[in-house]
C-alpha cells in the first residue's frame, strides 16, 4: 500500500532533542535519523531531522497505528483527504509534536509538528487512485 514514508522536524533551541526523537519513534520505531543544522531567522540554531522508510513492514505498522486513531479522527482524516493527498498520491500529514511526545498520535493542520509524506503505491500515480486505495484501508 506504501512505496515510502519520509519525515522531518525541525527542533528549536527551547525544545530537547531526545524528547523528540521518542515522539518520533512513537510513530516510526524504526526511524533513522540524519540530522542537520541550520540558523533560523534570528540567528538561533535549528536542528533538522529528516529520514526515510522503505521497508514494507515498517510502512505496515505506520498505518495500523494510524488504526487505531479513535473513529472520530479517522473520519476527519477521510474527509480530509481532498486537501492531504497531491496529484501525484504523496499523502501529506502533519502530527502534534507535543502529543506525540506523550504517544498521543494528533494529526494537526498547523503549528509544531512532525511531517510526513506518505507515498501512496496507487497504479496510476493519482491523486483519485490514491484517495480510492486510503479509503479502502481505513474502512
Amino acid at each position: 500500500m506504501i512505496h515510502n514514508i519520509k519525515y522531518r522536524l525541525f527542533v528549536y533551541e527551547d525544545e530537547n532533542e531526545n524528547d523528540l526523537l521518542e515522539g518520533l519513534k512513537n510513530i516510526l520505531p524504526t526511524a533513522k535519523v540524519d540530522k542537520e543544522i541550520a540558523e533560523g531567522i534570528n540567528g538561533d540554531e535549528i536542528i533538522i531531522l529528516s529520514g526515510k522508510i522503505s521497508k514494507k513492514r515498517e510502512s505496515k505498522e505506520f498505518m495500523d497505528k494510524l488504526l487505531e486513531m479513535d473513529e472520530s479522527k479517522i473520519a476527519n482524516l477521510i474527509n480530509d483527504f481532498e486537501k492531504k493527498v497531491d496529484d501525484y498520491g504523496n499523502l501529506f500529514l502533519r502530527f502534534s509534536k507535543k502529543e506525540l511526545c506523550d504517544n498521543i498520535l494528533r494529526i494537526c493542520e498547523e503549528g509544531d509538528s512532525i511531517h510526513l509524506k506518505v507515498k501512496i503505491a496507487a497504479y496510476p500515480a493519482k491523486k483519485r487512485v490514491a484517495i480510492r486505495l486510503l479509503k479502502e484501508f481505513f474502512s
